[in-house]
Parts: structure tokens; C-alpha cells; sequence
């Protein structure tokens, strides 16, 4: 289960460098050998004991060795609550930053607005390449990212709303769980299947839309901004394109996920789905934010 994704392919389970139960899987008929010095399989069903993802087994599927503790498995319940749980940091340090920071009256008061946003938005950047890349999970870092991300929302949002009048925040909100669900349906009524290409066109398009932000903020540091993300004409057309890549990026989390849950991978993978997710949802959110603000100018 090969991943082209940078989010999922630090993990041995989820690139088939081991299998569901921590065996090295080797080419040819793709089972699981034991290594010099490893003890024999057993093959005395009272010598069974029930198994979890990265764990070793001796038994049949399903079973690991005694003494082997139980760390439990990655279900579509431990997605979830890992899922929700980062979404609800997001949502709380959004708000708090919301309003902790000055109201903005005739351009007045950016200061702290604006400082919250590039501090939220570096350090989420930074967070989110290191748990991307990470090989183990830290449960921290993806709340530690969370964290920083709502406090870059948080500040944009206001922004937004101070500077086009209307339901933009509210719209985007809406139209962001609205996306999720309906990519969600789609993926299990259509049953779409993710290719090796369509992962690899993903993550290529997503890097080179991350190359072009950080052009435009050095371009911008010098005056030559090209608008590119900004809400114009020429910002539309990357808007809308970031908003199909959120949706495709959403569709790689489900199947991630499906076959996670599938291959029985150990628990704490939740929390590495969850942050994919997330990063989905805050990509599609920012993206709607623009594109709803456009619509609403006078």
C-alpha cells in the first residue's frame, strides 16, 4: 500500500514496509516471514492471543503472541474522535482569536489582526511539514498545529468579515462541511477508487500551489505582488483550483483511511488521518473564504 502522499508516507504501515501485524512483507508471494532468531510460528491454538496493529504475531490473523500488550486498533471511531477533537481546537482558538483581538474600524486596529496571522500561519506551516514528514505521529504536534492554524483563521476570518460585508465567514463554514459531506457521499455511493496517478497529480498540484504562495509572499515583501491570492480576477482561478484540490485531497484521506482501517493498522494512525483531514478542510475553507468574498463586493 504504497503512499505518494507526504502526510502518510512516513508511516511503515501505511507504505507495506510492514504488514497489519509489524511482519516485514517480502516480494513473491507477499507473506510474512519470520527473521533469523524469531521464534517459530505457533501453531497451537491455546498458545493464540488476540493481536493490534503493529504488533507481532505467531497465531493466525488476528492473534499476536502472549504477553503482547494490546494497543488497540485504528477504527472509523478513533478517526473520528481524533477528527474531531483537532477540528474542535481549530474552532476554539479561531474564535478566542476572534475575540481577543481589536475590533477593526476604518483600517484601524490590523496590527494584532495581522500579527496573528503570520505568527498562526508560519507556525502551522512549520507544524505541518514536520508532522507530514514525521515518522511516528505525535498527538501534540497535530494539537500544537490545530492550535496555530485556528489562530490563523481565526484572524483571517475577522479580517474578511470587517472588510466585505455580508455572510462570507458563515458561508464558508457552511459550504466547507457541506464539501466534506458531499465528498464523503460521493466517495462511498460512487465508490471512487484513488490510482497511483491520481495521487501522484494530487500532491504534485499541492506542492506547486505551496510554491506559488511562497512566491507571491516574496514578491509581495518587495511591492510585486501578482494577486494571485488575493480576491480578484486572476485570484479566482487559484481559489477555485485550491477548491477542487481540497475536494481531491479529501478523497486521498478517505481511502488512506479505508485501507488503514482495513489493514488494521495500530490506533495512534488516527490521529495522523485526523491531521490530513484537517489540513483538507482548512485548505477548502480559505479557499471558499476568497471565493465567497469575491461575490460579495459591491
Amino acid at each position: 500500500m504504497k503512499s505518494n502522499n507526504p502526510v502518510f508516507n512516513r508511516s511503515p504501515e501505511f507504505n507495506g514496509q510492514a504488514n497489519a501485524y509489524g511482519n516485514q512483507t517480502y516480494a513473491g508471494n507477499g507473506q510474512a516471514h519470520s527473521g533469523y532468531g524469531q521464534t517459530p510460528t505457533m501453531t497451537d491454538p491455546s498458545q493464540w492471543s488476540v493481536a493490534q496493529g503493529g504488533q507481532g504475531g505467531n497465531g493466525p490473523a488476528g492473534y499476536a503472541q502472549p504477553g503482547q500488550v494490546d494497543q488497540g486498533r485504528m477504527t472509523i471511531d478513533s478517526v473520528v474522535q481524533k477528527t474531531g477533537l483537532s477540528l474542535g481546537v481549530v474552532i476554539v482558538t479561531a474564535l478566542a482569536t476572534w475575540i481577543l483581538t481589536p475590533e477593526i474600524s476604518d483600517g484601524a486596529n490590523l496590527g494584532p489582526l495581522m500579527a496573528a496571522v503570520g505568527i498562526g500561519s508560519l507556525g502551522a506551516f512549520a507544524l505541518s511539514m514536520v508532522n507530514s514528514f514525521k515518522r511516528v505521529i505525535s498527538p501534540a504536534l497535530v494539537l500544537a498545529f490545530c492550535a496555530l492554524e485556528g489562530v490563523a483563521l481565526g484572524g483571517l476570518s475577522k479580517f474578511f468579515d470587517a472588510q466585505f460585508q455580508g455572510n462570507v465567514v458563515s458561508g464558508a463554514v457552511i459550504g466547507t462541511f457541506a464539501a466534506f459531506a458531499g465528498t464523503l457521499a460521493a466517495y462511498k455511493f460512487f465508490n471512487i477508487k484513488v490510482s497511483a496517478k491520481f495521487q501522484m497529480f494530487v500532491i504534485a498540484a499541492v506542492f506547486g500551489m505551496v510554491g506559488l504562495s511562497v512566491m507571491e509572499l516574496v514578491l509581495g515583501m518587495f511591492g510585486a505582488e501578482i494577486g494571485l491570492f488575493g480576491v480578484s480576477g486572476l485570484g479566482m482561478v487559484t481559489a477555485f483550483a485550491g477548491l477542487i484540490l481540497g475536494v481531491f485531497m479529501l478523497i486521498m484521506d478517505f481511502d488512506f483511511v479505508e485501507k488503514g482501517i482495513r489493514a488494521g493498522l495500530p490506533e495512534r494512525e488516527s490521529w495522523r488521518a485526523a491531521f490530513a483531514m484537517t489540513v483538507s478542510l482548512v485548505w477548502i475553507y480559505t479557499n471558499l473564504l476568497r471565493i465567497l468574498a469575491f461575490f460579495s463586493q459591491d
